[in-house]
């Protein structure tokens, strides 16, 4: 399945202009407040009508100006908004089946009973919402959005509203959707750890317009995109957990590098991407001697940029990928840092956030 859209969209002062292609796996639609991620979303909908151009889902038109605009219960797409929305009256169980009485048939029971397992909320199919945590309110509004059959699922912020532990509770469920590539998935953020853990394709977006699609390791590592500027610029790293070590640590192997973290609750073998922001990473011209840091990658300087500030970023590229490093302008004068020279990036292994590791698909 395919999701194609070449739109525009005005609102006062404000002009939303998108064309791009996603297809199967997640999406994520990245940029600051106000950029027109949500007004994206709403107008593949189908609940904002764009001004020009057209949207397509696999072999269907779902909207052409001036010819055609199917309504948003005849889209079959599955919203997650930032809320959950259930209804409060209503059970888990029938906010559950609701999703189907307006859409193209609901689904056999063992589909059903597959999304409910996976999203482990079999147990609280009696309760109503109010006796739910906001983990499981949002894992709920997740199911009902699945079990409505979507050939599209859309989700915008569902995260935001919720505090750390309730998102390190319902993150790992967008990615198991995100490796089944069953559909396509556009997932609205401006985290910089979703769009780490999550991302097949970004497709990034300022001031209505979008500037570019990219893969997410591009993202990144550009300081112009990331919140924060230079503060949020950090590599992902694709590795292969090898061993679980009595001391705590997880050893993992990415391109023939050994890191060390600590302890990764997966199986021995599991694929995993992690975020290393460029602001935890030292760098040094000799290899380094009795240092109590045990990631330690040797690289050549891809490029450096030099900002108008004190800072400077190394990109360097290792058997590990590419690694960003943040530094001063006079460290970089001193190291005497040039694209081609050879460095060393030094990792400490507990910088590495427990929300900035997550399996890769």
């Amino acid at each position: 399945m395919s999701l194609k859209v070449d739109i525009t969209k005005a609102q006062g002062d404000f002009t939303l202009k998108a064309s791009f292609e996603a297809k199967n796996g997640l999406s994520v639609v990245f940029g600051p407040s106000g950029a027109g991620k949500t007004t994206l979303i709403r107008a593949i909908a189908g609940l904002e009508a764009p001004d020009a151009g057209r949207i397509a889902l696999g072999q269907e038109t779902l909207f052409e100006a001036g010819k055609r605009n199917v309504p948003p219960h005849a889209r079959q797409i599955g919203y997650v908004f930032q809320e959950p929305r259930l209804f409060p009256h209503m059970s888990v169980e029938k906010n559950l089946r609701f999703s189907g009485r307006f859409k193209r048939g609901a689904p056999d029971e063992e589909t059903a009973r597959r999304i409910i397992d996976m999203l482990g909320i079999g147990h609280l199919l009696e309760r109503r919402p109010a006796k739910l945590s906001g983990g499981e309110q949002g894992r709920v509004a997740l199911g009902r959005a699945l079990l409505a059959r979507p050939r599209l699922l859309l989700a915008d912020e569902p995260l935001a509203a919720l505090d750390p532990a309730r998102k390190a509770e319902l993150l790992p469920y967008f990615e198991r959707l995100r490796d089944a590539r069953e559909m396509p998935i556009l997932y609205v953020t401006h985290s910089v750890s979703e769009l780490g853990r999550l991302a097949s394709q970004v497709l990034t977006f300022e001031q209505g317009k979008l500037t570019g699609v990219r893969q997410g390791e591009e993202v990144l590592a550009d300081p112009a995109i990331m919140p924060g500027g230079v503060r949020g610029v950090g590599a992902l790293v694709h590795a292969r957990l090898v061993a679980q070590h009595e001391d705590g640590l997880s050893e993992l192997e990415a391109g023939g590098a050994r890191l060390f973290l600590p302890r990764i609750d997966q199986q021995i073998g599991a694929a995993l991407r992690l975020r290393i922001a460029a602001q935890d990473v030292i760098l040094s011209r000799a290899e380094p001697q009795g240092l109590s840091a045990l990631n330690i990658l040797k690289g050549t300087v891809r490029r450096l940029r030099i900002g108008t500030g004190p800072g400077a970023i190394v990109s360097l590229e290792t058997a590990a990928g590419e690694i960003q490093a943040r530094i001063t302008r006079r460290s970089a004068r001193a190291l005497a840092l040039a694209e081609g020279v050879e460095a060393y990036a030094i990792v400490k292994t507990v910088s590495v956030a427990r929300e900035d590791i997550g399996p890769d698909g």
